[in-house]
């Protein structure tokens, strides 16, 4: 069986061996840091790492190390990061933690103070978009809202990163479509534009000059009291992503299996961060027509990412036509593994839960993941429906003899 096809099954709610995703996605990735110390640990062949996603750091994993760990997926990036310059002209650059990556030529920074600050599009005429403290191995987001006139909110100033597509993205897919022609990996698409409101973008790290509701605190107010406003922008957001998805489709075909269809966040540690009534009247409508126009027309899955605690949004996700759910947080209060297989199960594939990627992978013994990753795949494995990745992706420093435990659990589990 090919990976491609175990992925599928699982897809499918078949029973069979547990399906393994590492990279295929934005959230089922690997720091930088902690993925060449893994390639070290497997003997692979020393190499420069390369900082495929900037925003998390995530790495590039090769099929060396995707072979490695036993991973049946492989990503189909676009041909942009999600900051807005392409993944080509590698150069070096040496982290805050003191690790030497190859990033994007695109990707220009500068120390400022104990920091590190990024420039969106590589344009230092305008603030910083994002920064990195040195004792930080991520960046965030830096405040650039220049405020609003409420009396003239114009939904265009928050569409700014969403456009028609461009023919030079399509010929990017079509030869990377055959660039993977053959390849025995489910392929995951990672076309971007459907995701509502989500809060890493709402800043604009991408953006050289964001206009618009560009706070995360006021954006959040707008989801209560500005509703009418968020309508008129996720509705012409969504015009723009069918019509994108229509042309993607004519290109890329069935070749991908899923199509990660949205990072916004929906819940925190203890509870959702909207109700299910602001869910099922604010995000629904829209998550349903773009799902319902994949599912009519092409065979791909669709992948709602959401942290945190949603089990009261769950039946409202699965309504709005997702079919797959991930990180799966089970650590996060409500979310108890045993009782989301049971509850929803039947309904939408579990792709990740793997693992507690907070306290298990990182500070355990390689005994404790083991014993946490089987119980794992025994609950989410039981009758299909379940591709294994931690909980979010593999986080900075993580011991590299952790995360082979966790693969090598994974593989037992499967004989």
């Amino acid at each position: 069986m090919t990976s491609k096809q175990r992925v599928l099954d699982a897809l499918h709610h078949k029973q069979g061996k547990v399906a393994v995703d590492l990279g295929g996605t934005p959230t089922s990735g690997i720091h930088i840091s902690t993925m060449q110390k893994l390639r070290e640990n497997y003997g692979l062949e020393k190499r420069i790492p390369k900082v495929v996603e900037p925003f998390q750091m995530l790495g590039l994993v090769e099929d060396d190390l995707r072979e490695a760990v036993g991973c049946d997926t492989a990503p189909f990036w676009g041909r942009t990061t999600m900051l807005g310059f392409e993944n080509k002209d590698w150069k070096e650059w040496v982290a805050p933690w003191g690790q030497t990556v190859l990033v994007p030529g695109g990707f220009v920074t500068k120390r400022v103070g104990d920091r590190t600050v990024f420039y969106a599009k590589g344009n230092t005429e305008y603030p910083p978009s994002m920064a990195m403290p040195d004792a930080s191995y991520f960046f965030d987001s830096v405040p650039r809202d220049s405020g609003f006139d409420e009396e003239r909110l114009n939904p265009q100033d928050n569409l700014e990163e969403f456009e028609d597509i461009s023919q030079q993205d399509l010929d990017f897919y079509r030869d990377l479509k055959d660039a993977h022609s053959g390849s025995p990996y489910a392929l995951c698409g990672n076309f971007g534009g459907t995701g509502l409101g989500d809060i890493a973008l709402i800043p604009g790290p991408g953006m050289e000059n964001p206009k618009g509701i560009r706070s995360v605190e006021e954006w959040y107010v707008s989801t209560v009291i500005r509703q009418n406003h968020l309508h008129s922008i996720f509705e012409k957001q969504m015009d723009i992503a069918i019509r994108n998805l229509v042309k993607i489709y004519d290109v890329v075909g069935d070749a991908v299996c899923i199509t990660f269809g949205c990072g916004t966040d929906f819940g925190a540690q203890r509870a959702p961060m909207c109700s299910p009534d602001t869910f099922r009247k604010l995000y629904r409508p829209y998550y349903r027509r773009v799902n319902d126009w994949i599912h009519d027309n092409t065979k791909w899955k669709t992948l709602k990412h959401s942290c945190g605690a949603i089990e009261p949004l769950m039946g409202e996700i699965i309504d709005a036509g997702f079919d797959i759910i991930n990180p799966v947080q089970w650590t996060a209060n409500g979310m108890d593994a045993k009782k989301l297989k049971q509850n929803y199960g039947r309904d939408i594939v579990f792709w990740g839960g793997g693992i507690d990627t907070q306290k298990t992978l990182p500070f355990g013994s390689p005994e404790e993941v083991a014993d946490e990753t089987l119980l794992m795949c025994e609950i989410f494995g039981k009758d299909g429906g379940f591709v294994f990745n931690p909980i979010h992706n593999i986080q900075a420093m993580t011991p590299p003899e952790n995360v082979v435990a966790m693969f090598e659990a994974v593989k037992e589990f499967n004989a």
